[in-house]
């Protein structure tokens, strides 16, 4: 591995640690997703959707009405049933 694609690891890193995962008890598709993210080495933040942050980025125009939902604050990454393939792309794993 070149030093260059160490960096862009690295910086990958940093930016996969800054993602938020809303979800909601009792969600087959919640627990999915979270199999989905863990077997691809994804850290997240969970929120509950009924909670203050969610409620907050919801206002912001974040779409939250298919959970789980991932996003990086500004925009949605993935949402309902999470495919591994898609986030692979989405996240450049």
């Amino acid at each position: 591995m070149n030093r260059a694609t160490q960096t862009q690891k690295v910086t990958l890193g940093e930016a996969v640690r800054d993602l938020l995962y809303v979800t909601a008890e009792d969600c087959h598709f919640c627990e999915h997703g979270r199999s989905v993210l863990d077997e691809l080495g994804v850290t997240r933040r969970e929120l509950q959707v009924d909670s203050d942050e969610a409620v907050a980025l919801a206002a912001r125009g974040i779409p939250l009405s298919f959970l789980p939902v991932l996003t990086d604050g500004t925009r949605v990454i993935a949402f309902g049933r999470f495919s591994a393939k898609h986030l692979r792309k989405e996240l450049g794993l």
